[in-house]
């Protein structure tokens, strides 16, 4: 059973076995329809594709972030039509050193289904070692969804805060705010995405670009646990809480907590993008 990671070489030996699913998410977030053509062009056989804006998102709201989490219902539904079933391996690939995978890894593991992981390197480590390609749209099949599982408290594995949790810790301190956002966007020199530039007041900063090495695979994992473990010093997993611009990347740190032993922390979904889209909630900006 894979949960976090396997490499090109583990899934080419197991592409043909039965009861393993293959999603491809390559997406660009500057043109979202890009995904959809590099899939249509050549995909790991068998993939099925996932669209970011269209499929894992929610309708947005102009309040509630640029990546709202669809409900869970709704998750397991579009599950259940491209074939997951309880006992399916599952294995997310794209090719943005995981960070579009691993948001739908974390969806998966949220929506309770254990038995998923993240192709180590995505789409160029595929080709890098010559794996099968086909071409076109995919096809969609049925199965057995699974039932969806209720969330636990921020303290539990895959646990989810809302804004008015965050907005409260900032006096409170119950837990640890980690933005996963690149450095000068955290420190609010600069905002590509989003109309107010800064962080979370109290939030700590880890790029998710940190996790992985210069060949878009994630570093080893006693090197994960270290740099995380001098990030958080004496905070627990289950005293963090993830977010980054609108809930994806964050999810690539809590990925790389998990491949080095340290699950247990919480994801803000929403993210920047919804708490900013409040005048009312504090910024902060600067380190």
């Amino acid at each position: 059973m894979y949960t976090t990671l396997i490499d090109a070489a583990q899934l080419a030996a197991s592409l043909n076995a039965p009861g393993w699913l293959i999603f491809d998410v390559r997406h660009d977030l500057a043109d979202h329809g890009a995904g959809r053509r590099a899939y249509e062009e050549a995909h790991i056989p068998g993939a099925h594709y996932l669209d970011h804006e269209s499929q894992l998102a929610a309708p947005k709201t102009g309040s509630n972030g640029r990546h709202p989490l669809p409900g869970l219902p709704e998750f397991a539904r579009l599950m259940h039509s491209h074939g997951l079933a309880p006992d399916t391996q599952v294995v997310i690939y794209d090719a943005s050193a995981g960070m579009f995978a691993a948001h739908l890894w974390w969806m998966l593991r949220w929506l309770g289904h254990e038995k998923v992981a993240v192709l180590d390197g995505g789409w160029p480590a595929w080709l890098a070692q010559g794996g099968a390609v086909e071409a076109g749209s995919g096809s969609v099949t049925s199965a057995q969804a699974p039932t969806p599982k209720a969330q636990g408290s921020v303290h539990a594995a895959m646990a989810t805060v809302d804004a008015d949790t965050v907005l409260a810790n900032i006096h409170d301190k119950q837990f640890t705010v980690v933005d996963a956002r690149a450095a000068n966007r955290y420190r609010g020199e600069v905002e590509p995405m989003d109309p107010v530039a800064g962080h979370i007041p109290g939030a700590i900063n880890r790029p998710n670009t940190l996790n992985v090495q210069e060949n878009g695979r994630f570093k080893p994992a006693q090197q994960l646990h270290d740099e995380f473990l001098a990030l958080l010093g004496d905070t627990p997993p289950s005293k963090v809480v993830h977010q980054c611009g609108s809930g994806i990347t964050a999810c690539h740190n809590l990925l790389a907590m998990e491949v080095a032993g340290l699950g247990g922390s919480a994801l803000y979904p929403g993210s920047w993008s919804e708490w900013c889209s409040d005048p009312s909630r504090p910024v902060a900006r600067g380190d």
